[in-house]
C-alpha cells in the first residue's frame, strides 16, 4: 500500500474510523485494525461473494442507489442463492461468523460512508479480473460513491495519457496475431502478459520474436518461471537493456545502455495513477558519462529508423505535448509543480459512470458478448488452480518488501543493512514439526524448482502458509548471473496455463510447496 494511502488511513483511524484489513499477513495496518481477516491466499473474490451474500440477504444494501444506479441486481441475487456461507468459509478459511461480522460492519450506518482499498496481491491469480469486479460490486451495493469519506471518482487533471503514445496513429493492428489476443479484456490496452511473450519466443507462435528492448525491468528475476524466461532471452538474437546498474538481465544483453537517473533529466510523472494528476520532475544534475534518458535515446533511435514523423525534433518536446490539454508547457509546470485532479463529488445523474447505461454494471452485457461471465460467480472464484498434497503440504504466497523497490537496489548498502538476506516466514508450530530453527537456511521447493532462504518465524501466519521474500539476486556474487536462481521465488512459479481468461494473469499467490533443512549450512 502506498505511503500516501497509509497516512490517510492512519489519519482516519485517529478520528474514529473503523478499519477492516483482509490480508493473509498480519501487517502493521492489520495490527491497528478493528477486524483482521486472514483468508487463504487468492480467495479474495470468493470472500467478496460471501460479503455480498450477507449484504443482500440481510438487506443491508442501499436500496435506492441500487434501484436507480445499477444494472443487473436481479442476476446477482440469483447468483448468491447458488452457494452457502458454509461453502464460502471452506473456500476462504474464514469462519461464517467472521464473514457476517465484517459485512455488517461495512453496512453499519455508524461506520458510513464505506471506503474500499485494494492492493496488487489480488491481481496475481487466474481469477483476478472477476475477483476485482466482485469487490467493486460490493462497493456499488453500499452506494457510498463520490461522497466525502467514500470512494471518490475524481475529474482527472488535463494532460495526455501515456497510453496515447504506445501505438502509431493510423497503423493498423492485427488483433488475431497479437500476443494479447486470447485475453479480450486486456487486449484493447495492448497488454501482453509476461508469459505470453516468453512462450512466443520459445514456441515461435503466433510468429517468431527475434529481439527485445528492456526498460525499467529485470525479467530474469521478475517474470514467472525463471528457467523458461532465461531460455527465451538466450534464444533471442538481440537484447538491449537500459539500466542504471548491472543486473541479471544486463548480463545476457547484447547492448547495455547507461540510463540517466530521474533527477538527471527533465520528466513528468503521473504515479500514483489513482491520483489522476501530473507532477514536474526537473533535472537537478547532469547525467554522468554517456548516460541518457530513455526518452532521449528512443527518440534518437526513431529518427535513425525513419520514424521521425511520429516523434519529435527534440525529445524534450514530448513533455510539452503531454501538457497541451492543460494549455501550459513544461517550463510552466516546473513553476506550478503539480496538475491536480479535481474532487467535485459529482452525483450519479451528473454522469460519473462511463458505461453505455450510465450506471454501475453489476451485470455486464459486454462481457457476455466476449464469452465471459457477465456476473462474478462463486463457482469460478473458488475454483483454485492448486491445493496442497502429501508431497507439497504448504501454500506459498508473497508480498513486496519495504527495504527494496521490487527486485531493484539489492546493491545499496543502506537497503541491504535493513534486509541483508532473503527470508522465508513460517508459523513456529509448522517449523517445529519440520525440525527447523529460526535463522538457518532452508530450501523451498515446488514442482518447478528449489531455492533457499533464511527462516524467520511469524506466530500470526497460518500454519499452512509459507511467505518467502521476492525479487532476490546477489550483486556481490557474480557467478550464475548474480546468483539469480539461488533465492529467486520465480524459480518456483509457473508460466503454463490456465490463465485468467479476461486479462491473462498467472497464479502466483497460492502455490503448493514444501520447506526443509539445507544440509550444509
Amino acid at each position: 500500500m502506498g505511503g500516501e494511502r497509509i497516512e490517510k488511513i492512519k489519519a482516519a483511524i485517529a478520528v474514529g474510523a473503523k478499519v477492516v484489513v483482509i490480508d493473509p499477513k498480519r501487517t502493521l495496518l492489520a495490527k491497528k485494525a478493528d477486524l483482521w481477516i486472514s483468508p487463504r491466499p487468492q480467495s479474495d473474490g470468493a470472500l467478496a461473494m460471501g460479503f455480498i451474500k450477507v449484504i443482500i440477504e440481510e438487506k443491508l444494501y442501499n436500496a435506492d442507489f441500487v434501484s436507480k444506479w445499477t444494472v443487473g441486481f436481479e442476476e446477482l441475487e440469483k447468483e448468491i442463492r447458488s452457494f452457502s456461507l458454509d461453502e464460502v468459509g471452506t473456500a476462504t478459511w474464514i469462519p461464517e461468523a467472521q464473514i457476517q461480522k465484517a459485512a455488517r460492519m461495512f453496512a453499519d450506518p455508524a461506520n458510513r460512508p464505506f471506503c474500499f482499498y485494494e492492493g496488487n496481491g489480488i491481481e496475481r491469480s487466474i481469477h483476478s479480473f472477476q475477483a476485482v469486479r466482485a469487490m467493486n460490486i460490493m462497493v456499488a451495493l453500499l452506494g457510498d460513491l463520490n461522497v466525502p469519506g467514500g470512494n471518490i471518482l475524481v475529474t482527472p487533471a488535463p494532460f495526455e495519457r501515456m497510453g496515447r503514445f504506445y501505438m502509431l496513429r493510423g497503423t493498423p493492428r492485427n488483433f488475431a496475431k497479437g500476443l494479447c489476443s486470447p485475453f479480450r479484456v486486456g487486449m484493447p490496452a495492448a497488454y501482453v502478459p509476461p508469459q505470453s511473450f516468453v512462450r512466443a519466443v520459445l514456441d515461435e507462435k503466433p510468429y517468431p520474436i527475434k529481439a527485445a528492448i528492456c526498460i525499467l525491468t529485470n525479467p530474469l528475476v521478475s517474470y514467472p518461471d525463471t528457467e523458461a524466461t532465461y531460455q527465451a532471452f538466450m534464444k533471442l538474437d538481440f537484447v538491449v537493456v537500459s539500466e542504471l546498474f548491472p543486473s541479471p538481465t544486463t548480463m545476457v544483453a547484447d547492448i547495455v545502455l547507461p540510463a540517466a537517473w530521474g533527477s538527471e533529466h527533465d520528466s513528468v510523472g503521473y504515479w500514483p495513477g489513482w491520483q489522476q494528476g501530473l507532477r514536474a520532475y526537473p533535472k537537478l544534475v547532469e547525467p554522468p558519462g554517456e548516460a541518457r534518458s530513455n526518452s532521449d535515446w528512443l527518440n534518437d533511435l526513431a529518427q535513425r529508423m525513419n520514424l521521425g514523423e511520429h516523434f519529435w525534433d527534440k525529445w524534450e518536446d514530448c513533455l510539452d505535448e503531454i501538457l497541451k490539454p492543460a494549455g501550459i508547457n513544461f517550463e510552466q509546470l516546473k513553476e506550478q509543480r503539480f496538475l491536480e485532479a479535481t474532487r467535485e463529488y459529482k452525483k450519479p445523474e451528473e454522469g460519473i459512470f462511463k458505461t453505455l447505461s450510465g450506471k454501475a454494471q453489476i451485470y455486464s452485457q459486454a462481457l457476455k458478448q466476449l464469452g465471459y461471465a457477465p456476473v462474478p460467480t462463486f463457482k469460478e472464484l473458488s475454483d483454485y488452480r492448486w491445493d496442497v498434497s502429501d508431497d507439497y503440504p504448504l501454500l506459498m504466497f508473497n508480498g513486496k518488501e519495504a527495504a527494496f523497490m521490487n527486485n531493484g537496489y539489492k546493491h545499496v548498502k543502506i537497503a541491504r543493512a535493513r534486509k541483508p538476506y532473503p527470508t522465508v516466514q513460517l508459523n513456529p508450530e509448522t517449523a517445529a514439526k519440520l525440525g527447523l530453527q529460526e535463522g538457518e537456511w532452508v530450501y523451498i521447493e515446488t514442482k518447478k524448482g528449489r531455492i533457499k532462504q533464511v527462516l524467520k518465524l511469524d506466530p500470526d501466519l497460518h500454519p499452512k502458509l509459507v511467505f518467502p521474500s521476492m525479487g532476490w539476486w546477489f550483486p556481490e556474487e557474480p557467478e550464475d548471473l548474480f546468483q539469480f536462481r539461488k533465492s529467486n521465488i520465480n524459480v518456483l512459479t509457473y508460466s503454463e496455463p490456465p490463465y485468467d481468461p479476461e486479462v491473462g494473469a498467472v497464479e502466483l499467490g497460492a502455490i503448493p510447496c514444501r520447506v526443509y533443512k539445507v544440509a550444509d549450512q
